[in-house]
C-alpha cells in the first residue's frame, strides 16, 4: 500500500508519515530527500527533477510495495502523483504551523531563516505558482485515489485514528491500520 501524507509546512506531514510507517510496518519517504541535495546549511540546491523523480520512483519500487511518503509530490508527473492508494491532506491554521517551524528551525538549526518563515506564511493566500492552498486542492481534485482530509491542530495519536477509522470502512481500498 502507498499512502502519501500532504499539506502546508509545519502542519505535521512528516511526523503523522513516521508514524503511520511504523503503524503499518512500512517504509517512511520524505520528499525533501529527494528534492533537495544535500549541502551545508541545506535545503539550498534543488535536485534535478528527472534524478529526483527517478529516485522516488526507485524507492517505492524498492520499498516492498508498502511505503508512506511525506511532503509534496506536486508536479512530479502522472507516474508517482497518481501511484497512491491514499492520501492523507493534513490542514493546520496558519498561526499554528508557524509557530511549530519557529520551533522545529530553532531546535534543527539554531536559529529561524526569515525567507522561510515568509514563504511559509503565504500558504493560504498564494502564490498562483508553488505550493498554496489553492495549488494543493486542485492537484488533491485532479488524484486518482481517495483524499482524506483531516483539519485542525490534532495529535499524532488522533490522526492515526482517524486514519485507521477511514480505512476500516473503505477496506477495499487498501487494508486496515
Amino acid at each position: 500500500m502507498l499512502i502519501h501524507i500532504t499539506g502546508a509546512s509545519g502542519c505535521g506531514s512528516s511526523t503523522l508519515a513516521e508514524a503511520l510507517a511504523t503503524r503499518l510496518g512500512a517504509t517512511h519517504l520524505d520528499t525533501d530527500d529527494f528534492f533537495w541535495l544535500p549541502s551545508d546549511p541545506p535545503f539550498r540546491h534543488r535536485r534535478p527533477a528527472d534524478e529526483r523523480r527517478s529516485s522516488l520512483l526507485g524507492a517505492l519500487r524498492s520499498g516492498g510495495g508498502d511505503a508512506v511518503v511525506s511532503g509534496a509530490v506536486s508536479a512530479w508527473g502522472d507516474e508517482i502523483e497518481n501511484a497512491f492508494d491514499l492520501i492523507v491532506f493534513l490542514y493546520v491554521e496558519t498561526e499554528i504551523r508557524l509557530a511549530r517551524l519557529r520551533e522545529r528551525e530553532l531546535r534543527r538549526f539554531g536559529r529561524v531563516d526569515p525567507d522561510f518563515m515568509t514563504w511559509a506564511a503565504q500558504y493560504d493566500e498564494g502564490p498562483p505558482e508553488g505550493r498554496s492552498l489553492a495549488n494543493q486542492k486542485a492537484w488533491l481534485g485532479a488524484r486518482t485515489c481517495p483524499v482524506l482530509t483531516l483539519e485542525g491542530n490534532l495529535s499524532t495519536q488522533e490522526r492515526l485514528e482517524r486514519i485507521h477509522v477511514w480505512m476500516a470502512a473503505n477496506p477495499t481500498q487498501g487494508g486496515a491500520v
